[in-house]
């Protein structure tokens, strides 16, 4: 069996995408309306691609709004003994599904364990959820985090209260807020605080 976690060619070669990730993104999308099309373009492009590659298609995917095809893909990729779930591809994930008004396809951290709670990341996916009226995931997801042993930033605090009052969320606001002075005190001043910048995600 090839090991396809053992890829250490560039995804760019002299600036561009790799002819095999060009070829299976158009054929994905040349397939789509086609169901067997489909699965037959999956096992002789996809599925046999390397570990960057598969990524790097994903990615493309997103980019493009190909919401359908680019779960499709992740899905596969869920598959692979070498995927390690990271909340900022759920957090692009959950994006472009927003963006897209594909509400009901953002179950994609249900039943899923091992994920890398990494602050950045985590707080890219609040705003995620909370930019698409989606409070009742967000307050799960800030669930997740207390109950993975790790505790919550400042940062993590002030997007979820600053997101559930401007959607008209106050009760749970307030809740919220008592919990941030179980971690921080009685002072809430760090929620006037200038909020961090996110960056993107990084999954090689």
């Amino acid at each position: 069996m090839r090991d396809r976690s053992q890829n250490q060619k560039p995804l760019q070669r002299g600036g561009s995408l790799s002819i095999e990730v060009i070829q299976a993104v158009q054929a994905l999308k040349c397939a789509k309306r086609d169901e067997s099309s489909l699965e037959r373009e999956f096992e002789s492009k996809v599925r046999c691609l390397l570990k960057l590659d598969m990524i790097t298609v994903l990615q493309q995917l997103l980019n493009q709004n190909e919401c359908l095809l680019a779960l499709k893909v992740f899905d596969d990729v869920r598959k692979e003994y070498w995927y390690k779930p990271q909340v900022s591809l759920y957090a692009e994930i959950i994006r472009v599904l927003g963006s897209n008004g594909l509400f009901e396809q953002v179950h994609l951290l249900k039943n899923e364990t091992g994920l890398e709670l990494e602050t950045e990341s985590f707080n890219a996916l609040l705003r995620s959820l909370i930019d698409f009226d989606m409070t009742g995931p967000a307050m799960e997801c800030f669930q997740l985090i207390k109950t993975s042993g790790c505790e919550p930033k400042k940062s993590s605090f002030r997007i979820l209260i600053k997101g559930l009052e401007s959607k008209g969320e106050l009760d749970i606001s307030v809740t919220v807020k008592l919990n941030a002075q179980k971690y921080f005190g009685e002072s809430l001043e760090f929620l006037e605080e200038e909020e961090d910048m996110i960056v993107g995600y990084n999954y090689s």
